[in-house]
Parts: C-alpha cells; sequence; structure tokens
C-alpha cells in the first residue's frame, strides 16, 4: 500500500538533556530538539496486519493537522518545529475517518462495513494516569502518526476501543458518504477542542464571552463549540484574511486581525469594560497573545492553552490572583465521552466542520498538502484516499 513517510536524524541539540527513557524507546519528549533534516515520502510500504483486539481501516479522508506542518518545516539547524512526542521513521497523519474492512477475533462491537474515525492517543489503560481518568496523559502513550503508523496512507490498523462510529452522521450529510468521511476525519481536532473548553477548563455559562486566539482548524472548532453551547459573543483574532472568514462563517460573531486592532481594546469595547469569560490560545504563539489575555481576563475569568510552542512566556500572576484568574494547560482528546459528544454535536447540526475545508488533495501529493499547509492561510486541507 501506499503511504506518506516521514524520517529524519536522530540528532539531539547539545543543549538537550536526552533522558534514558528516551535513549531505550527511541522516542523524542521535545522533538524540535532531537529530530533532524526531515524527509517526506509517499512510498509503498507493508500494508498492516492487525492484531485480536484491533480493526484494519481503508482510509477515505486524512486531515492535514498543524503538527504535520511542524514535522515538515524546520528551524535554521534543520530541526523540526513539532516540540512534541515523536518517533520516527512513521507513516504521518492522525485525523482520519474510514471504512473497516477486516476486524481481529476479540473485537465484538465493530463490524467489517463500519464507518469509523478513531482517537490518535493510544493509551495503555493500565498506568496510574489511565486509571485516574487521565488517559491524554498516560505514561505509556503512544501516538498515531507521531511514535507509530499514522493514517495518511490506504489502511491503518487501530485498537477497536479507540474507534467510534459515525453512522449518525448520515442523515445531517444528505447519505452521502462521502460527505460523512470528510466530517468524520474532523471528529479529532474537534475533539481536541472540546477537551481544551469544556473538559479541562470546564466551560462556561450561557451567555459568557469568550475570545479565540489564532483560527486554525482548532480555533476554528472551538469558534463552533462555543457558539453551539451558549456564548453570547465570540471574539477571533487571527492575521489570516482567508481565516478571518471562516471564522465568521463557523461561528465567530466578531473576527480581527491583531495587527490592525490593539486585542485589549477591542475586547474590552465588546465586554463594556468588563472582560472575557474565557479566552483560548490556539495560535501556539503565547509569547504575544498571553500578554493580551492577562490584560483582558474578566473577575473569575479563564485562560485556556491549547496551542503548542516550545516556548517559555512571562506572567504577571498578580493579575490571576486579583481577578480571580485561572490557567488551564490542555492536551489531547480522549476519555471523558469527548468523541461522542462531538459526533452527537455534528449529527444534531450544532457544528458544521465541513465550512472550514478549504482545500482537496490526493494521497500521492500528500506533501503538497502539507506544503500547502505551511502559507497558514487554509481552513483544513483535507487528504482523500
Amino acid at each position: 500500500m501506499k503511504g506518506l513517510v516521514l524520517a529524519a536524524d536522530w540528532e539531539p541539540r547539545p543543549s538537550y538533556p536526552l533522558s534514558e527513557w528516551e535513549r531505550r524507546t527511541g522516542k523524542a519528549i521535545t522533538g524540535s530538539a532531537v529530530w533532524r533534516n526531515p524527509n517526506l515520502q509517499v512510498r509503498e510500504v507493508p500494508k498492516p496486519r492487525i492484531e485480536p483486539d484491533e480493526v484494519l481501516i481503508h482510509i477515505r479522508a486524512c486531515g492535514v493537522c498543524g503538527s504535520d506542518m511542524h514535522f515538515y518545516e524546520t528551524d535554521k539547524e534543520g530541526y523540526i518545529l513539532y516540540p512534541g512526542l515523536t518517533k520516527f521513521p512513521a507513516i504521518l497523519g492522525h485525523e482520519f475517518s474510514g471504512q473497516i474492512e477486516a476486524v481481529g477475533d476479540a473485537v465484538e462491537d465493530l463490524s467489517v462495513g463500519d464507518m469509523v474515525t478513531a482517537e490518535e492517543m493510544i493509551w495503555c489503560g493500565h498506568c496510574r494516569p489511565c486509571r485516574d481518568g487521565y488517559p491524554n496523559h498516560c505514561t505509556n502513550l503512544e501516538e498515531l502518526g507521531f511514535t507509530i503508523n499514522g493514517a495518511f496512507a490506504e489502511y491503518v490498523a487501530v485498537g477497536a476501543k479507540y474507534c467510534w462510529k459515525l453512522n449518525d452522521l448520515m442523515d445531517v450529510c444528505g447519505g452521502d458518504e462521502a460527505k460523512v468521511y470528510e466530517m468524520g476525519a474532523t471528529v479529532e481536532p474537534s475533539s481536541v477542542a472540546y477537551n481544551c473548553i469544556f473538559e479541562r477548563a470546564g466551560g462556561f455559562r450561557p451567555g459568557a464571552t469568550v475570545v479565540i486566539y489564532g483560527q486554525g482548524p482548532i480555533g476554528l472548532t472551538s469558534a463552533a463549540e462555543c457558539k453551539a453551547a451558549g456564548a453570547a459573543k465570540v471574539i477571533a483574532f487571527e492575521i489570516s484574511p482567508v481565516r478571518l472568514d471562516l471564522s465568521k462563517a463557523m461561528g465567530a460573531d466578531y473576527a480581527y486581525n491583531p495587527l490592525e486592532v490593539d486585542p485589549y481594546e477591542v475586547v474590552m469595547d465588546h465586554t463594556h469594560g468588563q472582560g472575557a469569560d474565557l479566552q483560548v490560545e490556539a495560535a501556539g504563539a503565547p509569547d504575544k497573545t498571553i500578554p493580551y489575555m492577562e490584560k483582558c481576563i474578566a473577575i473569575n475569568g479563564k485562560i485556556a492553552q491549547v496551542g503548542r510552542a516550545a516556548t517559555r512566556v512571562p506572567m504577571y500572576l498578580e493579575t490571576l490572583q486579583v481577578r480571580r484568574g485561572q490557567l488551564f494547560g490542555s492536551q489531547g482528546h480522549s476519555g471523558h465521552g469527548i468523541f461522542p459528544s462531538v459526533i452527537n454535536m455534528m449529527a444534531a447540526g450544532l457544528i458544521d466542520t465541513r465550512k472550514m475545508i478549504t482545500a482537496y488533495y490526493a494521497l500521492d501529493d500528500a506533501v503538497d498538502a502539507i506544503a500547502q499547509s505551511t502559507g497558514r492561510a487554509d481552513g483544513k486541507i483535507m487528504v482523500r484516499v
């Protein structure tokens, strides 16, 4: 079968203290400090075999994520930009949907022909964080498209317990299976946004003002989910004109280019001086956004960090104390009923993530799809298989 394979050189930066665990497993905790000279190619690879508890999924759609872009881009020394857990070589791709072609002998609740999506975080279920209910922080974590083979391919093998059926999307997609698969491939990023807003930050009261910095796919789905959940005002900041338009289509009431306005003045004007109840950092640029978020926070307001950035950010904690503010870090999308909740929102017509798809590519052109994403002008780029 064909797959988009990323290979890179294991060359830890001299300043990076490589752990014994990293040496033993070949996994980098901070990928941007270890992997150098990435090379992406669509090439022939073995078709995966499934274990008794796995299913074989024939991929139909896979979205390009910002992390895929950060695998492709490098700094001036040739290191990838993605700062998280990684192990290469691996087939990229983790926002996907497809049809089950085969099921393992131990699989009971999925059948050949089912339309499904799947979590990319392969949590073990038996380590202390998993047993405590924190699968996104599994100590034995594997990640599809990051440490093990992902879904920019014709097929992927996935544990049945990570899969979720998409059948309920048929009605809202007018019975069009192709549309179901496209929407299904956006469940993963939508679940990342959901985990950030509702699980980690605890959501907000209906009527709240939500501010979102960055309108890439996570920011766009955040806008849609917040509006669907009853936010009175959703204010978005984004420098791309295309994404500003998409933001309004996805649910933002107001969208501004922060290079043309002062975000602090905008937020305080829209809230009559009260500040924002929830602010979401989805830009991956906290060094630029956090100073505004501190100034804009309402009494009892929340800041949620979901954008990835390998940078330290000075904060004036006195502001959080005086304004009863709260800061939440968010990673992942698993557990807590997140995937089924997102699928239910889609099926009910509360959010329509197809609106953010702006480009389509074939699997053979997956490298070009990722290259286009570096322009940071698209919503969601979709690879059809």
